[in-house]
Order: structure tokens, then C-alpha cells, then sequence
């Protein structure tokens, strides 16, 4: 899978070489991905679309300000454990 906005691309790939055991965000290695996202209202509209393509809101009872007071954010995590924070204005 990737994805595309102008000259930057992340692809996120799955191989047949798999080592046994899934990916958990608390061990050595890659912890999340942090995109900044324009106006709340963008956020606000990633978070609820976020759902029909497999990814599930974190920190639910804190949203968005699971960040801190100052930080209108969103944490989102898929069904292989991979975290991604968005970040408005």
C-alpha cells in the first residue's frame, strides 16, 4: 500500500518473509508516523473516514487533545498495530 501527496510517498509493504509475531509499537523500532494536516476540520474529517479504511481511533476518551492542551491531534491505530498521529493547525 502507499500513499502519495505531491513529491512525498510513504509505502507500507508486506512481505512473504515474515518473521513470526506481530509489530508492537512499544518495542525497538518504528513507534508511529506524525502527518501535519492542515485546519482542524481536515483532521476532524480524516478521524471519521478513517474507519472504512482500517483504522481505529486511540485515546478515544482524550480526543483530540490526547496530546496535551495545545495539541489538536489524532491517534490512530490499524489492525496490524501501526500508529499514526495527525496534526492540525
Amino acid at each position: 500500500m502507499s500513499y502519495q501527496l505531491g513529491p512525498t510517498y510513504i509505502v507500507l509493504e508486506q512481505s512473504p518473509a515474515l518473521i513470526e509475531g506481530s509489530h508492537e509499537r512499544r518495542r525497538a523500532g518504528l513507534n508511529h508516523l506524525a502527518f501535519h494536516v492542515g485546519t482542524r476540520s481536515a483532521l476532524d474529517r480524516l478521524v471519521d473516514l478513517a474507519g472504512q479504511h482500517g483504522w481505529h481511533l486511540m485515546f478515544g476518551d482524550r480526543h483530540p487533545f490526547a496530546g496535551g492542551p495545545d495539541n489538536y491531534a489524532a491517534y490512530l491505530e490499524d489492525d496490524d498495530g501501526y500508529e499514526v498521529e495527525l496534526v492540525a493547525d
